[in-house]
């Protein structure tokens, strides 16, 4: 039976070699497969350039996967045809909502059954869990309710947004989302079904938090990095 794997980053952009290497080895394929999703950003083609010409470097064939202008009626056949999902980050409210229109919630969780490699940073970190803080609201951070494939709540760009850490702890003190993990930018967890197998780090201060509720406040717990990349 396939191992299901998420590897949810809390950025990774401008594309990181290290990152993009560990994604492409994690894929296990010599020369895999990528599509990459680009639905949050409004399917930016300067977007997917970046992630097709740094895929490139490592022998990867890459598509893209458009709702605006679908590449076929078949799309879980066009997803489950590949070794590894990337999904942009940008506006995680629109995305889902895309999502849930064309069905990709339900041909998603088909490809992580199959063992395909889910991966991406912000909103691709966030849609995979249970719950999230996004900015998808222009001045505003707030909860949104994910794809669920994972549990609990994620918060990416812990380190470089002013606005997510204070944002994220409020919201898991007032129990507006459950507990939790959060991660700077470069720094990610690669889950195997819906256990954490590594913590992922590829800048020397770049780190993962557990965040929990404890007597109405937020706990933060640093989690020590498995696997350090170069960067």
């Amino acid at each position: 039976m396939p191992t299901k794997r998420i590897l949810a980053l809390g950025n990774a952009e401008p594309p990181d070699y290290a990152i993009n290497q560990y994604i492409v080895q994690l894929s296990q394929k010599q020369a895999p497969r990528l599509c990459f999703i680009g639905t949050a950003s409004g399917e930016s083609e300067d977007y997917y350039q970046a992630i097709a010409e740094a895929f490139s470097a490592f022998g990867c064939q890459t598509k893209q996967l458009s709702l605006f202008k679908p590449p076929t009626a078949d799309l879980q056949d066009y997803l489950l045809s590949t070794d590894i999902i990337y999904v942009g980050g940008g506006n995680t409210r629109s995305m889902l909502a895309l999502w849930r229109e064309w069905g990709l919630d339900v041909i998603l969780r088909k490809a992580w059954d199959a063992g395909i490699l889910l991966c991406g940073p912000s909103a691709g970190s966030i849609c995979w869990f249970e719950h999230g803080v996004t900015d998808s609201v222009p001045g505003q951070m707030n909860p949104i309710q994910c794809l669920g494939f994972l549990p609990g709540s994620n918060c990416p760009h812990y380190d470089s947004e002013p606005m997510r850490r204070p944002s994220y702890t409020e919201m898991i003190g007032n129990g507006r989302l459950k507990d939790g993990y959060a991660a700077d930018d470069y720094a990610g967890l690669l889950y195997h079904g819906q256990e954490i197998k590594d913590i992922v780090s590829a800048r020397p201060n770049a780190r993962v938090y557990h965040v929990e509720r404890h007597d109405n406040k937020a706990i933060e717990t640093v989690l020590q990095p498995t696997v350090v990349l170069p960067g």
